[in-house]
């Protein structure tokens, strides 16, 4: 229970809804087994697993819902090769050229037969809402993944209304700057090993991992006029993570004081105090300090509301 990557949206008028309630509304879209002609499926499941049964954990007012994305893997290759084969032996048998439609037509057969019998990849996708803050984030890699699960939610709730957190600095801006100028780095902030700097025009872009952010190399690539998309930050030696251009985190990686706090909580041996004890500190320490780096991009911007 400690998330990876992070992409964080700001609520707008959130609506009131208890636990209770909460709960039987995530009940109504649970994840369920994929059908023989579904492709793909997204539902919500107990973040706990097996050990145990509620689709919501809530305590001092921060929830984690848990979405169960299965998807059928048909590669394109394999219906490719096959479409290909069935027409060959169309055209030698009838003597004539198939028709783009009729491949078509094929294509759609062979899916047809193919995706039941296709391996499902499962995925779990964490989601958390700080009702203190109006404020969720979903642990997905991507955005299109993040997106999903909030049209999930969206579809779960009836309505939802919610922005990707914007801040009044733009990160990439924020990121450049706290390279090129060393003293304009917050004092609880440390620069980590890792950047990907863009060129303006059609230089591409460069990645760099273990390396020294101040070395006279990375001040020359600055100095060309590329700027920061990506930068490994640490903030007090409590968190630390990659600050993408679009304000998501990634490679999260949590400090040693709250992992130990974390470890020293009597859970009984019990797999559900577990879980909700280390989400209850990942929450509040992914509270302050997303907080503490929104403030070091000059506070929230004014986004405007989407239904």
């Amino acid at each position: 229970m400690w998330f990876k990557h992070l992409h964080l949206y700001r609520l707008h008028d959130a609506p009131e809804l208890d636990a209770a309630t909460l709960e039987e509304a995530l009940a109504e879209q649970a994840a369920r087994p994929l059908g023989g002609q579904d492709p793909r499926r997204l539902g919500w499941t107990p973040p706990a697993g097996r050990a145990g049964t509620h689709r919501l954990h809530e305590l001092q007012g921060q929830r984690l819902l848990s979405a169960l994305r299965q998807e059928r893997l048909l590669p394109a290759s394999v219906v490719r090769e096959e479409v290909d084969e069935r027409a060959a032996e169309v055209e030698a048998r009838e003597g004539r050229k198939l028709r783009r439609q009729e491949k078509s037509t094929l294509k759609e057969q062979v899916i047809e037969e193919l995706l039941p019998r296709a391996f499902v990849r499962s995925q779990r996708i964490d989601l958390w809402w700080d009702t203190r803050r109006q404020l969720i984030g979903i642990a997905a890699s991507s955005r299109s993944r993040a997106e999903e699960v909030l049209d999930l939610l969206r579809e779960t709730l009836g309505s939802l209304k919610v922005t990707p957190l914007t801040s009044q600095t733009l990160p990439m801006r924020a990121m450049t700057q706290w390279l090129v100028e060393p003293d304009s780095r917050p004092a609880d902030m440390t620069l980590g090993d890792q950047v990907e700097l863009k060129a303006k025009g059609d230089d591409g872009v460069l990645r760099a991992r273990q390396v020294d952010l101040d070395s006279d190399e990375i001040q020359q690539l600055l100095e060309s006029g590329r700027q920061a998309s990506k930068l490994a930050l640490e903030i007090d030696g409590r968190l630390s993570f990659v600050l993408h251009d679009d304000l998501a985190l990634k490679s999260l990686r949590f400090g040693d004081a709250l992992i130990d706090e974390a470890n020293a909580s009597d859970d009984g041996d019990d797999a559900l105090v577990r879980l909700e004890t280390d989400f209850v500190l990942m929450a509040q320490s992914l509270g302050d300090n997303i907080e503490r780096l929104i403030a070091w991009l000059g506070g929230e911007s004014g986004a405007t509301s989407k239904p």
